[in-house]
């Protein structure tokens, strides 16, 4: 059964979704046939009028509320209902009853409807509108061009870079055909059949002559960055991930990490190597925070990711070329090399794909920890010839190699 209710301005500011209700939900007006105010996650209310017309639903898009007001959308709904009683299809009307939106305007319902529900960037997408598209924000989506677009996408291309360019112009896209299937707007999407950049895929990670120069730069960092640092490299973990771990996380027993939301939005749980398992229990042994591993200064009480010092590292390393991220790919590089299979290495680093998911959840932590861990002391032996002294314990078959770390405790191998 429909929810009707009388459309009063308090009425109204007082709907929300139900939980466990899709995208977005609609009710009723009482007083006039056929008006409805569709609510969405965040609050968002936009005024529909729904009829059905010669046996099948007809949608037409009046306004987004309170800049449309209740009286200005009865008034359209009325109408429209005179339209159907004339026995006239409204959809036929619509270009002529609906104005063209903004490029703004949807925008704005693209975000409040559904991506701060759906998109853990939408963030990033108001950032990206603001800086590549604000130029266009007041521009009727009917008079931008596929010309324009294709302008705008290859002068990104030049001046901002390839990927910037190819995120831009699929925001864009994604934000007109959403106001297409919300059927606010009704014209052909200029975005479609332009032409974006082909991107590589980047491979670099880092080599066995490589970490040794990296292990070094490390040494000469302050704790809360080195180990911040080390801790990319042994879980293979993304950046912001290792900077939001909390201590609630690790579970020091089980020797697990267990990130709660990941980028996929599943939880995620990372076997914890003896070397990272490590530099955590020397963490909490020496801080005072029992809420992040990696506390800051920043309205997220955590460290976010320090590009200054990434950048500082880098230099004093030599490795000009070397994103942070490439740290998560060197853990799967060296899995590979050292003979675990590609799911195993897909577990470690919680990728989605829809082909290997399943194979994945059947996967037990153990073998990945035994792919991490052989992979992580190949890595970390890489610097027994820049940053370790190694003392034979003893002659003989039994005898042992002690690798004794800078600034950390002794660990054996």
């Amino acid at each position: 059964m429909k929810d009707r209710v009388n459309f009063t301005k308090a009425i109204l500011d007082s709907l929300t979704k139900p939980p466990g209700t899709k995208d977005y939900v609609y009710f009723y007006d009482e007083k006039v046939h056929g008006l409805a105010v569709r609510v969405g996650q965040s609050g968002f209310k936009y005024f529909v009028f729904y009829r059905r017309v010669q046996g099948r639903p007809q949608r037409v898009a009046i306004g987004q509320y309170p800049d449309t007001s209740i009286e200005q959308a009865r008034n359209k709904a009325l109408e429209l209902n005179a339209l159907v009683s004339m026995g006239e299809n409204p959809m036929q009307q619509r270009k002529e009853v609906a104005k063209v939106p903004t490029l703004g305007s949807v925008f704005n319902t693209y975000i409040e409807e559904y991506a701060k529900s759906h998109c853990k960037t939408w963030e990033v997408m108001i950032y990206c509108f603001n800086r590549y598209l604000i130029h266009w924000k007041d521009k009727k989506l009917d008079t931008i061009t596929r010309g324009d677009v294709q302008a705008m996408v290859n002068r990104l291309g030049r001046e901002n870079g390839r990927a910037t360019a190819n995120r831009t112009f699929e925001l864009l896209r994604a934000v007109i055909n959403r106001s297409k299937s919300l059927e606010i707007y009704l014209g052909e999407n200029p975005a479609n059949g332009v032409a974006k950049f082909r991107l590589q895929s980047r491979d670099r990670f880092l080599q066995s002559d490589e970490l040794p120069r990296l292990f070094n730069a490390l040494n000469e960092e302050k704790p809360l960055i080195r180990d911040f640092i080390y801790l990319c490299l042994l879980t293979g973990a993304r950046r912001s991930n290792v900077a939001s771990m909390r201590w609630e996380e690790v579970n020091f027993d089980a020797k697990t990490w267990r990130m709660p939301d990941s980028k996929n939005g599943q939880p995620h749980t990372v076997p914890l190597v003896p070397k990272a398992m490590e530099i955590l229990q020397e963490r909490e042994q020496n801080t005072s925070n029992k809420e992040w591993v990696f506390p800051g200064n920043g309205k997220t009480g955590h460290l976010v990711s320090p590009k200054d010092a990434w950048l500082r590292i880098k230099k004093r390393a030599r490795l000009d070329d070397v994103h942070l991220h490439d740290l998560r790919r060197t853990l799967g590089s060296w899995q590979a090399a050292t003979g675990a299979s590609l799911h195993v290495i897909g577990k470690t680093l919680n990728h989605k794909d829809s082909n290997t998911t399943a194979i994945y959840a059947r996967l037990n932590l153990e073998p990945v920890r035994h792919a991490m861990e052989n992979a992580t002391n190949a890595l970390l032996a890489t610097s027994e010839t820049a940053t370790a002294e190694i003392i034979p314990e003893a002659s003989g078959a039994d005898s042992k190699n002690v690798i004794h770390f800078r600034h950390r405790k002794t660990v054996e191998y």
